[in-house]
């Protein structure tokens, strides 16, 4: 008797661990879209945020398609990236032809426009710069110089709408708040930065994922908060830190329980995905290893609680994947594969939306044919 007891509690912890796992089914796949596509421009890199009115706000870099003005291959860098952007008022089903300027910097080129729709109303947009070098000052910043151009990093910076992306103030200096040593550019000291999505907690506070490097010679991810919208912003705790990883293109939310969840890119780990957790307030962060492969990551909360954790999959088949998580972020999904038609690993940067209580709108840049390919911004549409 003692044994069909144990037995019967082993069968009832199989299935409390099986029931645990969100399932993929859950999510249907509807249709995928085209964003935005031109033959003349390199798009990519973009976010996402629903207006009041209903609207969906899609960000993205765009700079010349170096192939067309003769160059042998793509870059990723470039003096006349821009922040441009589209919107759609049928759920995503259609766009916008012409895009919109945003913010043209008067130093550089610009990339990863990050937005966030604030609790009032406000909508937050980080980015960052690269600026070019002449001769001059080329031994000044050697080691830091990348790209045919001469180009050297130049850290992050704002740019504020407060009305619904018709117009964009900045740029606005996040300054310098981290306790780390810093390199300085052109610029003066680097100002925060990083490539994902912030949050809105639930008192208010915007909490923000920053990358720098480290004395180990990579790069870690330290978390900032502002309690005034974004105006300033002040350090709270290491993120993530190792000797041999390196962690950057970070996004962070906050659980209905009030954990903080940064789901970052990792270097040196075979691409894997890393999730890390704070419970106390983000006053300190552990940080483990998720076991797939793919970045970045992106989570939007679903209306029932779950996340839709989004990320670019550069691995043959090239493409854009998916899991459901559970409303505390501890238990994720088998993989849900939306694309598995990728040309090769330029695409990717996945940012989720909701455009209803039923469905919701993945973007991401994309290319079919690889280094030849035209680079556009595409949405997938699923239904949960």
């Amino acid at each position: 008797m003692k044994r069909v007891s144990m037995l019967l509690a082993a069968l009832l912890a199989i299935v409390m661990v099986a029931s645990a796992k969100p399932s993929a089914q859950s999510i249907k796949k509807l249709k995928d879209v085209v964003i935005y596509r031109d033959s003349m421009y390199y798009s990519a890199f973009p976010s996402v945020v629903k207006l009041d009115d209903g609207r969906l706000l899609v960000a993205f870099r765009r700079a010349p398609n170096h192939l067309m003005m003769g160059f042998d291959r793509y870059s990723h860098i470039d003096l006349n990236s821009q922040l441009v952007s589209v919107t759609s008022s049928d759920g995503g089903n259609t766009w916008t032809t012409e895009p919109r300027l945003m913010f043209a910097h008067p130093y550089g080129g610009s990339q990863d426009p990050c937005m966030i729709k604030l609790n009032n109303g406000d909508i937050l947009c980080t980015s960052y710069l690269w600026v070019q070098l002449g001769k001059n000052l080329l031994e000044e910043y050697k080691g830091r110089v990348v790209g045919d151009g001469n180009y050297t990093f130049a850290g992050g910076y704002l740019i504020r709408s407060t009305d619904d992306g018709k117009t964009w103030e900045g740029p606005l200096d996040p300054g310098s708040p981290l306790p780390v040593e810093n390199r300085t550019t052109m610029l003066g000291k680097m100002s925060l930065y990083n490539r994902g999505a912030l949050c809105q907690g639930n008192d208010g506070t915007i909490y923000w994922a920053v990358a720098c490097d480290n004395p180990h010679g990579g790069f870690s991810v330290y978390l900032v908060k502002s309690s005034d919208n974004g105006v300033t912003w002040q350090y709270c705790s290491t993120i993530a830190d190792d000797p041999k990883i390196s962690f950057n293109e970070t996004s962070i939310i906050q659980t209905p329980g009030g954990d903080l969840v940064a789901f970052m890119r990792s270097f040196d780990l075979d691409d894997h995905a890393c999730i890390a957790r704070s419970s106390d307030g983000g006053k300190s962060f552990t940080w483990s290893d998720m076991g797939f492969q793919g970045h970045p990551l992106n989570a939007l909360r679903l209306p029932d609680g779950r996340w839709l954790l989004t990320y670019g999959y550069r691995h043959k088949p090239y493409g854009i994947r998916a899991r459901i998580m559970d409303a505390e972020c501890h238990t994720w999904s088998d993989e849900i594969v939306l694309r598995d038609d990728g040309g090769s690993t330029d695409l990717g940067y996945t940012w989720p939306v909701l455009i209803d209580d039923h469905h919701a709108l993945v973007v991401y840049y994309f290319n079919y044919d690889g280094s030849k390919g035209t680079r556009g911004i595409e949405g997938t549409i699923i239904e949960f």
